[in-house]
């Protein structure tokens, strides 16, 4: 009886310890939720004073029968499959070099992880300054020094290479956040492992294959999947960078307050919710954590 009453009084107090941040998921997560799902019913009027319309599904339809919406999404997956695995391989890469002993290697850590803990629009201005094509250090280089070109290119003028730069960008500017997710787990793999791998004869690949992607897996599994969700709901670096890479990101601010279309745009974010959703389900379950396929 005495146990029963432990319990019950042990469950109680942690219902009062997780009552604060219940309160607070509820609040700032739950509600804004469900408004915007009630919100992409509805046709918002500009004036706050007047009532909304229920208009169903309409919005939804509009969306799924908007060409624009597709390129946007193509654009999106593009992006983010580019980012995911430039910034995850790089940080990987980056990760096993780095875990070795060698002279001011916690300098050089320092270094690497700057890009990630700079304030983006720092980041974002230096960048576009970099490219500009009047007093740009890369045109300056290219088109003065090396003579690669003779006028100095539009760089993020141009839907291509704006795609291309903004890509890069964002491999730079986030692999630090799978470096230290590797190196971390690469730092309690027993070395006597690769002692017993090397003494088989195994090649650098087959210890890599043996050793470390078993061991680094679940940390790979996590490291791909928030990625893949920040990358997919990325606006404000593509935004600020340029106005020629339209990804839903963007393409969702355009419409919410650019059109001033308050209904649809809630609809672009649940369809947003739902993709993402069901692309992260099927890819934790064709994942392993145990290090198998």
């Amino acid at each position: 009886m005495k146990t029963k009453a432990y319990k019950r009084s042990d469950a109680k107090m942690a219902l009062a310890l997780l009552s604060p941040s219940i309160l607070l998921l509820l609040v700032l997560v739950a509600y804004p939720m469900i408004s915007n799902i009630q919100i992409s019913f509805l046709e918002l009027p500009l004036n706050p004073n007047l009532d909304s319309t229920f208009i169903g599904l309409q919005n939804y339809i509009d969306i799924l029968t908007d060409a624009e919406f597709y390129k946007s999404l193509a654009l999106t997956f593009g992006y983010t499959i580019l980012v995911v695995v430039g910034s995850t391989g790089m940080g990987l890469l980056v990760a096993i070099f780095f875990n070795r002993e060698f002279r001011f290697r916690k300098t050089a850590r320092s270094l690497i992880i700057l890009s990630y803990v700079t304030p983006s629009i720092s980041l974002i201005f230096a960048w576009k300054y970099m490219f500009n094509n009047s007093y740009g250090v890369i045109n300056y280089v290219g088109g003065d020094i090396l003579h690669l070109w003779k006028d100095a290119p539009l760089w993020f003028d141009n839907p291509v290479s704006s795609f291309i730069l903004v890509v890069l960008f964002a491999i730079w500017r986030y692999f630090p956040y799978a470096f230290i997710s590797f190196l971390a787990i690469l730092q309690t793999v027993d070395k006597s492992l690769y002692e017993a791998a090397e003494m088989d004869g195994a090649s650098v690949w087959d210890k890599f294959k043996i050793v470390t992607l078993p061991a680094i897996m679940p940390v790979l599994a996590t490291v791909v999947t928030l990625r893949a969700i920040w990358m997919f709901y990325m606006f404000t670096d593509v935004y600020l960078l340029t106005n020629k890479v339209n990804i839903l990101g963007v393409y969702l601010y355009q419409t919410a307050f650019a059109f001033n279309d308050l209904g649809k745009a809630s609809a672009i974010s649940v369809i947003l919710f739902v993709i993402i959703f069901v692309v992260i389900m099927v890819t934790r379950k064709r994942v392993n954590l145990n290090g198998g396929k």
